[in-house]
C-alpha cells in the first residue's frame, strides 16, 4: 500500500549530489510553477507541461508543489527539482512542507531539493525546525532548502545544516508583514553573513529584478507568479480595466 496520491518509490543512487545541484542552479533560472487548486491548470500533467516549456527556455530549476504534480515533472525534466508541499494545518501557520512525513513523499516523488518553512513560527505538533532538517539530511538523504523570513531564522536554518537559505517568506509572516518582497536588504545581509548559498525568491517581477539579486549574491533566481501565474495575472488585468470610465460622447 502507498499513502500517496500515486505510488512512487526513491532513488537514492540516482539523486544528484548537492555539489553537482548548486552548480547546475549558479546564476540562473528556477521557473516556480503552480496553480491554484481551483484553477484548471492545477493537474500535474499542466504542470509538467509549464515546467517542461520553461527549461526548453532555459530554466536552469524548478520549484514544484506536491507530491503528484512533482511525479509528473520529474518524468518530463532532468533539471533540478525544488520540491514541496504545501499544508494548511490548524493551530499553526507554517504550511510549506510542515512536517516530516510531507518532506518524505517530496522525496519520494522525485524531488532534489526539500524546501521547507524554516521561519521560527510554532509548528504542527511540536516539531523542531532542527529535528526536521536533521532527518531530511539523514534519513531521506536530500538537501534542504529553508524558506526564510528573517536573519534570525536563517541562523537557526543554518546552525541546522540546511544547505541553502531562500528568502521566500519575507513580507509573508507577521515579523515581516509591513515590508514588501522582493527582500533585496535581506538577501544583502545573508549573502554577507552566511557561506550558504542564498536563492532570491518572492516578487521578482522583471527580468531586470532578477539580474539585480543575481549582482547583490543571490547563487539563483526563483521567480513564479511573474511567469507562470496566469490565474492572478488575469485577474489583476481585468480588475485594472474595470475601473476606467469610458468616456461619453459630448
Amino acid at each position: 500500500t502507498c499513502a500517496l496520491p500515486i505510488c512512487l518509490t526513491g532513488n537514492d543512487e540516482a539523486a544528484m549530489p548537492i555539489d553537482s545541484i548548486l552548480t547546475a542552479l549558479q546564476g540562473g533560472l528556477i521557473v516556480s510553477c503552480q496553480a491554484p487548486a481551483t484553477s484548471p491548470l492545477h493537474q500535474p500533467e499542466m504542470i509538467a507541461a509549464m515546467a517542461e516549456a520553461a527549461v526548453l527556455q532555459g530554466a536552469v530549476g524548478v520549484r514544484i508543489d506536491s507530491p503528484a504534480h512533482i511525479a509528473a515533472v520529474r518524468q518530463r525534466v532532468s533539471v533540478p527539482i525544488i520540491g514541496l508541499w504545501k499544508q494548511v494545518i490548524a493551530g499553526s501557520d507554517v504550511y510549506i512542507t510542515p512536517q516530516y512525513g510531507h518532506a518524505e513523499a517530496v522525496a519520494l516523488a522525485g524531488a532534489d531539493i526539500i524546501a521547507i518553512d524554516a521561519t521560527l513560527r510554532p509548528r504542527p505538533e511540536d516539531e523542531t525546525l532542527a529535528s526536521l532538517i536533521e532527518r531530511i539530511r539523514t534519513d531521506l538523504k536530500k538537501p534542504v532548502m529553508a524558506d526564510i523570513d528573517t536573519v534570525t531564522s536563517a541562523t537557526a536554518a543554518v546552525t541546522a545544516g540546511a544547505e541553502l537559505l531562500g528568502t521566500t517568506l519575507y513580507g509573508y509572516t507577521s515579523a515581516t508583514a509591513a515590508l514588501k518582497p522582493p527582500g533585496f536588504d535581506l538577501l544583502t545581509d545573508l549573502v554577507k553573513r552566511f557561506p550558504t548559498p542564498c536563492l532570491c525568491e518572492g516578487g521578482i517581477a522583471s527580468p531586470a529584478a532578477a539580474r539585480q539579486a543575481i549582482a547583490l549574491g543571490s547563487h539563483a533566481v526563483v521567480v513564479g507568479t511573474a511567469i507562470t501565474g496566469i490565474d492572478l495575472l488575469v485577474q489583476q488585468y481585468c480588475q485594472s480595466l474595470s475601473t476606467v470610465a469610458f468616456p461619453t460622447n459630448q
